[in-house]
């Protein structure tokens, strides 16, 4: 079989995935009466470090402009979903954090990707690892492309080493499988 039949079968399925993930945030972003952005960056600013939680960091992760971050942040603060912290040393730089309630939706909301986890837990466990290094190599050349501009992962990470098919971690001095490559790691730091 030619190879651009096979990319194009590879493309739509991405494409198939991509439309199943955004049928759910949707769903779920209705249930708060908040857009799936805003779903995203509660979720977000949840799992990822407070220092992180600025205009411009957010804006650079979901691929977006200041402006459209600024007017989802500005929504979430009405809805006392996430809190404003001000910079002492300078007061027009802020951290957002979440408010108690934010907690309880992030919480709920977070459970939105469940039916795509029980769908790929009919894979083996060496079928996710050969799937999550195959979509992490596709990130990377996305990246390379200026496509995806955000990476924390393993395969650009200045603590990570290849060895043959095997990958290491020079922070925490292991090994790792396939399926133990981190796609968004709190502890990346770029080449």
């Amino acid at each position: 079989m030619e190879a651009g039949v096979v990319n194009r079968k590879i493309t739509q399925g991405l494409e198939r995935i991509s439309k199943a993930f955004r049928v759910l945030l949707w769903e779920e972003s209705k249930l708060y009466k908040i857009s799936p952005i805003q779903i995203q960056l509660l979720i977000f600013c949840d799992t990822h470090k407070k220092e992180n939680l600025k205009v411009g960091f957010l804006a650079t992760e979901f691929d977006l402009t200041k402006a459209t971050v600024s007017d989802s942040i500005k929504v979430l603060l009405k809805k006392e979903l996430l809190v404003k912290k001000v910079n002492p040393k300078d007061s027009r730089s802020f951290l957002v954090e979440l408010t108690a309630k934010g907690k309880k939706i992030v919480k709920k909301a977070s459970l939105f990707t469940s039916a795509l986890n029980e769908s790929i837990d009919y894979l083996s466990e060496i079928e996710k690892g050969v799937f999550l290094k195959q979509l992490m190599q596709l990130i990377y050349q996305l990246n390379q492309k200026n496509i995806i501009s955000t990476q924390r992962m393993c395969l650009t990470c200045y603590h990570y080493k290849k060895e043959g098919n095997n990958h290491y971690c020079n922070l925490i001095q292991k090994e790792l499988k396939n399926t133990e490559l981190e796609i968004d790691c709190l502890e990346h730091k770029e080449l």
